[in-house]
């Protein structure tokens, strides 16, 4: 099986001429949501073209092949939209996919283990790594000054965490 990536989520239809509205997981979404784009829809990945496409309030409204009704449309509220990832674009150096991010262990410059990446928060400008550390959840902006070492293919974050910011966010010790 292929390696799929998430780059949407049905949040429900729209109207009742089979639009469902999308809430985004990609900071392409100009890229990943044009008329013939192919989306592989649901648990079964079942392949959707993209017929129709507008964007209201920054989220995607689409038409799909094969979604005709409200009915067809609302069946598919809370489906994946996934992508096959070798159709993803190279990005620029220093800048990464989500996914490639999650599941890295991140340690701090002595080496100590902070936690894993769980998620990445945010768009690309203000983005933030979600961290699974012992004592619970830690936030640490993913910026350059701060992520001093990212080797995803080690799966390996080293950060430079100015003072206080790791006991700020270590749910932990409230």
């Amino acid at each position: 099986m292929q390696d799929l990536v998430l780059v949407g989520r049905v949040a429900r239809a729209h109207g009742n001429r089979g639009q469902v509205i999308v809430n985004l997981d990609t900071d392409f979404a100009e890229d990943r949501f044009k008329v013939g784009e192919v989306l592989l829809v649901g648990p079964a990945a079942t392949p959707r073209v993209i017929r129709e496409v507008r964007f209201q309030q920054g989220r995607p409204i689409l038409a799909l092949e094969g979604v005709e009704t409200m009915n067809d449309a609302e069946a598919l509220a809370g489906a994946d939209l996934k992508i096959p990832a070798e159709s993803q674009t190279p990005l620029p150096a220093g800048t990464f996919y989500h996914y490639d991010l999650i599941g890295c262990d991140v340690h701090d410059t002595r080496d100590r283990l902070i936690g894993r990446v769980t998620a990445v928060e945010g768009t690309m400008e203000l983005s933030r790594l979600v961290i699974e550390g012992e004592r619970g959840e830690v936030l640490i902006p993913l910026v350059a000054d701060i992520c001093v070492a990212i080797d995803v293919a080690a799966r390996r974050i080293v950060v430079n965490a100015p003072e206080g910011l790791l006991e700020l966010n270590d749910t932990g010790r409230r």
